[in-house]
């Protein structure tokens, strides 16, 4: 059981607080309810942009990095689709130096061309890096593509083109910041070695003052039901034959989203899992193989990717998925192979909470799904899927309508 304080101030900044006395260290974690998502579908990118332009210099202080440094902090950020989490990590004593970092990119960004040039270029490269001149880089563009029709998750978090983040103007950048990036769109989450009361007090005197903004209420497309397969070849210069297939599966807070977890982990989650022992071990069709799902707060994706082994073809590694999927969609899985999956998922979300820093990133995840207490309740959610509703979620999830197919083939 993870113990917080919660409070909230005026200006609509949510506060947790988590006490752990065994460290000598605190945890100061930001998190925004802005993600991809969020993005104009013309100028995507923006929030991954943004994790870069926020390190870039804030209203009154040029340099982030510095002053943690010296304070013994280290920092980093990430982005998805569906939010966007900044986090520090120094020892308790110097907690003053990440409320005032934190407080003053919160209040403004220093909003300069020079800062705005050297982030464009740094993601450019990184898009280009990564998306464009690697081998299979494209995937995830197209397949999203390919999956959703309406729904922001149709493009990636590091935007749907490269031309988005070349063309931005510094006041698109100013709309987006102010649009999203205010207290009552923010989750404060402190962890570590402090006290509830110091925390109230830090987080009165740095956030207190800056103005709440005016409220962002997400209207987003909502996906319908896909009602036919769809497919999609790409022959390109990569080393092996690969195939990817996703299905619409429940959002996030939705009962099927833990069954769709527990059934990932039994088709792919490691070397005893079905598809591993039959596909890669047993017939020898796949070099590797894997199934996941994305996590993603709307209603997400369930994945099966693999890297085909030399002359097997695409469509004969498919008729091979597919009879292992038959059999998770036409017998209930054994109480064995569902409790071995439900101790996997507990012991995993055990261990990613040894340490503050999960601990804190936890709190804030929690709190964005609307109830922090959440984080306590989740190994009662999996330990209560029944093998009646794997059965029941893999034929929902796995129907061939609902699915979309990807051949990623070698020139070679």
């Amino acid at each position: 059981m993870i113990q917080y304080n919660r409070f909230v101030l005026d200006n609509g900044l949510r506060v947790l607080v988590h006490e752990d006395t065994s460290t000598p260290m605190a945890v100061v974690n930001v998190m925004y309810d802005v993600g991809a998502r969020d993005e104009d579908p013309n100028k995507t990118g923006f929030a991954h942009l943004f994790e870069h332009l926020m390190f870039g210099g804030s209203i009154h202080i040029p340099d982030y990095d510095e002053p943690l440094q010296r304070a013994g902090g280290e920092n980093n950020a990430y982005t998805t689709n569906d939010l966007t989490n900044y986090y520090c990590q120094l020892p308790a004593q110097n907690i003053e130096t990440a409320f005032w970092l934190e407080s003053d990119r919160m209040l403004s960004l220093a909003f300069s061309k020079k800062s705005l040039e050297v982030q464009r270029k740094v993601v450019c490269e990184e898009f280009k890096e990564h998306y464009i001149n690697q081998p299979y880089g494209d995937v995830w563009h197209k397949m999203r593509q390919l999956a959703y029709t309406v729904h922001p998750y149709r493009w990636m978090t590091i935007g749907k083109e490269l031309s988005h983040v070349e063309n931005v103007e510094l006041d698109d950048v100013k709309h987006f910041f102010f649009k999203h990036y205010r207290p009552n769109n923010a989750i404060l989450v402190v962890a570590g070695n402090i006290k509830t009361e110091a925390v109230k007090k830090l987080a009165g005197k740095w956030f207190g003052d800056i103005p709440m903004g005016e409220k962002y209420t997400r209207q987003l497309p909502q996906e319908p039901t896909q009602t036919a397969a769809r497919r999609m070849e790409i022959t390109a210069d990569v080393p092996l034959d690969a195939f990817y297939k996703t299905w619409h599966m429940p959002a996030r807070l939705d009962t099927g989203y833990y069954a769709a977890e527990l059934i990932t982990e039994i088709l792919g989650g490691g070397a005893s899992s079905r598809l591993y022992q039959g596909l890669v071990k047993e017939k020898q069709l796949f070099s590797s193989i894997d199934c996941y799902q994305f996590g993603s707060i709307d209603a997400g994706l369930i994945s099966i990717e693999g890297k085909l082994v030399k002359g097997i073809k695409a469509a004969e590694a498919e008729a091979a998925v597919e009879e292992e999927l038959s059999k998770i969609k036409s017998s209930t899985v054994a109480e064995s192979e569902l409790q071995k999956v439900k101790n996997k998922t507990e012991s995993i979300i055990t261990f990613e909470d040894m340490t503050i820093m999960s601990r804190a990133g936890s709190l804030a995840n929690y709190e964005l799904l609307g109830n922090a207490n959440l984080m306590n309740e989740e190994m009662g959610k999996y330990a209560g899927i029944t093998a009646e509703e794997i059965l029941h979620y893999s034929k929902q999830i796995f129907d061939e309508n609902n699915s979309n197919t990807l051949y990623y083939l070698s020139k070679n």
